[in-house]
């Protein structure tokens, strides 16, 4: 391995360290895949070899290839585009998601249940596709077999939503549903169980407010093509890259390997927009080295967890939850990805301060600059930045999402080329089809289960219900409605996808804080974004922070906590841009603007001094919470609670630097 490589692999790297007699106890790949398929269910798959694996290798391919062409060509109705895409989805799921989790599968085995299911479920979804016309024509007045049809589509759709999501969602969306019912049963000149029935399968079947809604026509539309703009990226070597940029810049000085850890995951995740595949990515190579450098287990996965975590909020991709902000805001992709650039700066730079001040207090060194990335080395290959630059470009040009990333595609084919390691063979080509379509079922299934959810919410009028309830419960308090949203967006987020997690707190809570408390409506929604995201790693479902343990070979449950605290960023933020627009460049100026992002970087860096404990030295406790209190104050908008703040933040900087040779020799 030449002296100037950084390790791609955790167990390359394993083998280095045994080679120079330090070695680093971390997980395996295999260690990796076992915690993820017993904590995240889009990894337990069948296992396929042979000519099946091929034949489902190619199915997948040309499922990416037909969804460009019906984005791209393809002039037909919403409800025929939509209901197809979901039916084709049904087939794909079925065919790779086992039905139970703690089983060992076997090789090239599909049970004929799954096989009878999958068809039927797929069925009911083509028959809406093929009659679509005459059934919009009949309106409400939808034949029996119709409603058998409907019903039997939305129970298939569930059970494929529980094995590639989990449960968790399909409780909330059952409990959106029996209350659909008995709205149902209890309203009307002459209620009763079949119109209930009737009313329900009609609305979330068979229109463009349910199954088929919103989130469906957004995944159909516009997030399949980002996620295999997505793939083809990754396979022009993009991560390596990004990891190999982290090196040069951050990886010499105090605890390098966590500050690459930092900065590759927010590059990375520009590209990947998943917590969890960002994890596995980056923290293979920063985990290890982590470790290798003095930090424990537990810190070193939750460093990969919280920053990878962070990924998602971080332009342009800023995971599939984004592109729906943008349908249901009624706002472009292009402000959506402008706004959110300072929000994730934030949140990036308050983990880069913990791990530097963790370092400093642990006194922990960086790699050796001969063992790093030279910058000469890496510059010929920015070219490789050429299709994520120009995605940015054209879609704050006004090309269509769709077409930008189409163009964007081609130029990861182009770019490969250039690029020997990573050149794009044909086997490369039909892998990034087919990684683009197993991304997307989970996607796809999470929007149809969120849409029933969105669709009780428009049917019943449940959306007024939680606003009277919300705004009377908070007494017109902003800031007790925020808390209260945050709460449900963590426990409802535990163990689902952000994708769906956003749209069920898009339409239930984000209209209390629009309509009830008057809050601008693109701040409502990012409010919900990202105390979405941060599910991820919060306890008890942390799927980040246990793919990170697993590689850091640490406990679960402490590296999800220690992911937590790490992640404080993604819980200040959004009650910041909630109490002040200008952050995310609402009714604002270039002064004020500049003014809250000043204001806001020292009051980050103040409450990570009081987290860590450590300034130029240990902290006294009293001196901690004076400082957190000054670094709190400074996010609060207002001259008063500023000059308050950056007094604080000055009055303990001032005594700590005093003192520091004090603490130095005590």
């Amino acid at each position: 391995m030449s002296e100037n490589r950084i390790p791609d692999t955790a167990e390359e790297l394993k083998n280095e360290a045994a080679i120079q007699d330090d070695f680093v106890d971390v997980g395996t790949q295999a260690d990796v895949e076992e915690i993820m398929k017993k904590y995240d269910r889009e990894s337990n798959t069948r296992p396929w070899e042979g000519v099946p694996a091929i034949v489902i290798k190619v199915a997948l391919a040309a499922f990416s290839v037909f969804m460009i062409y019906m984005n791209l060509f393809a002039v037909w109705d919403e409800r025929i585009r939509r209901s197809l895409f979901l039916g084709l989805v049904i087939v794909f799921v079925f065919v790779l998601f086992p039905v139970k989790t703690d089983i060992k599968q076997k090789v090239n085995r599909i049970p004929f249940y799954d096989l009878i299911i999958g068809a039927v479920g797929a069925c009911c979804f083509f028959y809406f596709t093929m009659n679509s016309k005459a059934i919009i024509d009949h309106g409400t007045r939808i034949s029996n077999l119709e409603i058998a049809l409907g019903a039997i589509g939305i129970l298939v759709l569930a059970e494929c939503c529980r094995r590639v999501t989990g449960i968790p969602i399909l409780v909330v969306a059952g409990c959106f549903v029996i209350y659909a019912f008995y709205v149902g049963m209890t309203t009307g000149r002459s209620p009763s169980f079949y119109k209930a029935i009737r009313s329900i399968i009609y609305n979330l079947f068979y229109t463009t407010t349910g199954v088929i809604g919103t989130p469906v026509g957004v995944c159909s539309t516009y997030i399949v093509l980002f996620i295999i703009f997505g793939a083809f990226l990754e396979s022009t070597g993009i991560a390596d890259f990004f990891i190999a940029c982290a090196n040069s810049l951050a990886g010499s000085a105090s605890g390098g390997p966590a500050k690459v850890a930092v900065i590759s995951s927010a590059l990375c995740g520009m590209v990947s927009g998943s917590s969890v595949g960002n994890t596995v990515t980056t923290g293979s190579v920063t985990i290890p080295m982590m470790k290798k450098t003095g930090y424990p287990g537990e810190f070193a996965g939750a460093v990969e967890a919280a920053a990878s975590t962070g990924g998602q909020i971080m332009p342009p991709i800023m995971g599939a939850a984004a592109f729906l902000m943008a349908e249901m805001v009624g706002v472009p992709y292009s402000d959506i990805v402008i706004r959110a650039v300072l929000p994730a700066v934030l949140y990036f730079l308050g983990i880069f301060l913990m791990v530097h001040l963790r370092a400093k207090r642990l006194g922990l060194k960086g790699v050796p600059r001969d063992q790093l990335p030279k910058a000469r080395d890496l510059l010929p290959k920015i070219y490789l930045l050429v299709p994520l630059v120009a995605l940015v470009y054209l879609i704050c040009s006004g090309y269509t999402m769709s077409r930008a990333a189409i163009i964007a595609t081609l130029l990861c084919i182009v770019v490969s080329m250039f690029n020997k390691e990573h050149r794009l063979t044909p086997k490369k080509f039909l892998d990034a089809l087919e990684t683009g379509a197993k991304n997307t079922l989970s996607i796809a299934v999470a929007c149809g289960i969120a849409g029933i959810i969105a669709g009780v919410v428009t049917m019943t009028g449940l959306g007024q219900v939680f606003i009277t309830a919300i705004v009377g419960i908070s007494h017109g308090q902003l800031m007790i409605a925020l808390f209260l949203t945050m709460l449900c967006c963590i426990i409802l987020g535990m163990g689902v996808p952000t994708t769906a997690t956003y749209i069920i707190m898009a339409t239930t809570c984000a209209p209390i804080l629009t309509t009830g408390m008057g809050l601008n409506t693109l701040c409502a929604s990012m409010f919900v974004f990202y105390f979405g995201i941060v599910a991820d790693i919060t306890p008890p479902v942390a799927l980040a922070a246990y793919a990170g343990s697993a590689i850091a070979k640490s406990n679960p449950m402490v590296t999800a906590f220690n992911a937590t605290k790490l992640a404080i960023a993604a819980f200040l933020i959004p009650y910041i841009f909630c109490l002040n627009p200008q952050m995310l460049l609402i009714d604002t100026s270039a002064a004020g603007f500049i003014l809250i992002a000043v204001t806001s970087f020292i009051g980050m860096f103040a409450v990570a001094v009081a987290i860590e404990g450590y300034m130029f030295g240990p902290m006294n406790p009293l001196f901690r919470v004076i400082i957190a209190a000054a670094g709190l104050a400074l996010m609060y908008p207002g001259m008063l609670t500023d000059v308050i703040g950056i007094g604080g933040v000055a009055v303990i900087g001032i005594i700590e630097w005093l003192t520091r040779g004090k603490k130095a020799t005590a």
